[in-house]
């Protein structure tokens, strides 16, 4: 399979996956399941299933990609306060409901972390490479596809600066998983790989961490599979 290199930069970013309480965590890099995200997204390819549902789910069809991520800098995770506003379980703060007039009456304060220069390098692979070449049309502009929104740097109101194609990788620090019972490298996180929003018991993650060293070339268990390994006759698909 070819393998598309795109090098990716944003000012900040937050990667977070499905948290609740006052404090909401970021993952310390881009996470499988947010790249594969990002690459339909510049492809053209819709993610979302049955918009009906109260969770959007993950459209049947949407292509399985082998995705490599090494970070080009070690980012600064940094954190922010802002006032959550939400309706609250039970009948904690119900004297404020008529005051709010239909609107969440439930504010509380919460830290919320975020990644402060993101510097990633992407290696893309997929079976059908057609998804690839419109990954590359799309950067340039000549999609001639329906899109929707940004590609959004995790939450959305953070842009990235680039997002580059290259010839080859740059060399960096390759997130290679590790195994749940060996010893726990510095940098290490948990990343999600594939996400279901209906039932989060379904939802995918992995356990990775940074090699110490940067390589011009990920190693082979630094690949991927998100949001799971093609079946046999996706796998031949050309």
């Amino acid at each position: 399979m070819r393998t598309l290199w795109l090098s990716i930069s944003a000012p900040f970013a937050a990667y977070r996956g499905m948290q609740a309480g006052v404090f909401r965590g970021t993952a310390p890099v881009l996470p499988p399941s947010a790249a594969h995200g990002l690459v339909c997204n510049l492809a053209g390819i819709e993610t979302r299933g049955d918009p009906s549902k109260v969770a959007t789910p993950l459209r049947h069809g949407v292509p399985p990609l082998q995705i490599a991520i090494g970070s080009l800098s070690v980012p600064e995770i940094s954190t922010l306060y802002q006032q959550l506003h939400s309706y609250p379980v039970g009948s904690s703060g119900k004297e404020a409901k008529p005051r709010a007039r239909g609107a969440k009456y439930w504010i509380a304060p919460v830290r919320r972390e975020l990644i402060v220069g993101l510097a990633v390098m992407l290696g893309v692979r997929c079976p059908d490479e057609v998804v690839l070449e419109r990954v590359e049309r799309g950067l340039r502009g000549e999609g001639d596809w329906d899109r929707y929104g940004l590609p959004f740097a995790g939450d959305n109101q953070f842009l990235f600066d680039r997002i580059d194609v290259l010839r080859a990788p740059l060399a960096a620090h390759w997130y290679v998983p590790l195994a749940m019972e060996g010893e726990l490298r510095r940098g290490s996180a948990r990343l999600t790989i594939g996400v279901d929003r209906e039932d989060a018991s379904r939802t995918t993650t992995g356990l990775y961490a940074p090699l110490e060293g940067r390589l011009p070339d990920p190693p082979d268990d630094a690949w991927t599979w998100v949001p799971a390994r093609p079946t046999p006759w996706q796998a031949d698909a050309r």
